[in-house]
């Protein structure tokens, strides 16, 4: 079956996912308890998508199509809001992050879903080990060369969002001592990564996309992991490699930093994407993963290293003209001062585990979190 066609959308415009984490009120560990919830918000009107995910103990929400920050973050807190009152009905407790800090893999339970079913008898393990939360962004684009465009223009911006979202220093009872431990197991998978340098929609979904059906590996896009992947059937690119941030203020200012950059790319002012920018790819990658805003990032442009802190900052610069238009300001705040003082979710967390001392502390400071911004 041939890819579907690219259903072209207004640019630039946002739509954010979220996989959160369903958690225990008495020991703070995973709770299989997605289908009692799904069930209960069933009943009355939902202030957007909810749908289960890979396991039991974790569930995907979804906004609708936005242009602005003001509405699309109004839409991420009366989700969040209702999904509390929701847990709080069933007793139990809703976190972000991108890990839990000490569920044991092995006892989670794989969603009854046809397609989780079947990646589950594909995958093995690596299903349950995939309980893990990530958020998603999808910005519209006018056709389908512009998206490719986007998607590997973007490449160098990739470290700014991992280490800008990382909020998984925790697997398995220890510190990883990465602030995305993550994008680790999603990496695990054979589909993930880098998608092809293709910039023509043509070669790419009659060349590459046609060629890798042939082979039975693949069916659709949905069978691709990449670090950003073209979305036809929504007319969109998805950024992939943010860690669910644990507020839903974060996961905002992150989806318009990536829309006013998506904006200043498109004004083509700087040099156009080419294949040598992916020789450092994941290097760059790499840092943001283990050391977040402290990690260094090779400029694929220039060959020079940088701090990914500083060149965030300096990103910022270049984007404030786009954040006046797009009424983006205050989540270009928000983004300075998670880079230029208050750090990542993972610090954060850290910070958590050594006032408490306990594991069980800092799921309970992401509990808090989601209910009260940190």
């Amino acid at each position: 079956m041939p890819l579907e066609t690219f259903k072209a959308s207004d640019s630039l415009t946002l739509g954010v996912e979220l996989e959160l984490q369903l958690v225990n009120t008495y020991d703070y560990d995973l709770s299989s308890s997605a289908d009692d919830l799904l069930e209960l918000l069933a009943r009355s009107p939902f202030p957007g998508s909810v749908t289960p995910e890979m396991t039991q103990s974790m569930i995907e929400v979804a906004t609708g199509i936005h242009t602005e920050h003001g509405p699309l973050l109004a839409q991420l807190r009366a989700i969040r809001d209702t999904l509390v009152q929701a847990c709080d009905r069933l007793n139990i407790e809703l976190a972000g992050g991108g890990t839990h800090p000490f569920q044991r893999w092995f006892e989670q339970r794989i969603f009854s879903k046809p397609r989780f079913q079947q990646l589950s008898g594909l995958y093995g393990y690596l299903a349950k080990q995939f309980t893990v939360f990530g958020q998603h962004v999808h910005v519209g684009c006018s056709s389908p060369d512009e998206a490719l465009f986007l998607l590997h223009a973007l490449n160098r911006y990739v470290p700014h969002f991992i280490a800008l979202s990382a909020s998984s220093p925790y697997s398995q009872a220890v510190d990883t001592l990465f602030d995305s431990a993550r994008l680790n197991s999603v990496f695990a998978f054979p589909l993930s990564g880098r998608a092809p340098f293709v910039l023509s929609w043509d070669e790419f979904a009659n060349g590459y996309f046609t060629k890798m059906e042939s082979t039975g590996v693949v069916k659709s896009m949905k069978d691709f992991y990449w670090d950003i992947r073209p979305k036809p059937e929504y007319g969109t690119i998805e950024l992939r490699v943010c860690d669910t941030p644990l507020t839903v203020e974060r996961a905002a200012a992150l989806a318009c930093y990536l829309q006013a950059l998506c904006r200043h790319l498109l004004e083509r002012h700087e040099p156009p994407p080419e294949e040598d920018d992916y020789l450092v790819y994941t290097y760059n990658r790499f840092q943001a993963c283990r050391f977040g805003l402290d990690g260094m990032m090779v400029n694929p442009k220039t060959r020079e290293q940088i701090s990914i802190r500083e060149d965030i900052l300096a990103t910022l610069r270049k984007l404030a003209p786009h954040a006046e238009d797009l009424n983006g300001v205050a989540a270009l705040d928000e983004v300075e001062r998670a880079a230029a003082r208050d750090g990542n979710h993972a610090s954060y967390l850290r910070r958590c585990y050594a006032e408490s001392g306990s594991i069980q502390g800092v799921v309970r400071a992401a509990v808090e979190a989601l209910r009260r911004p940190c």
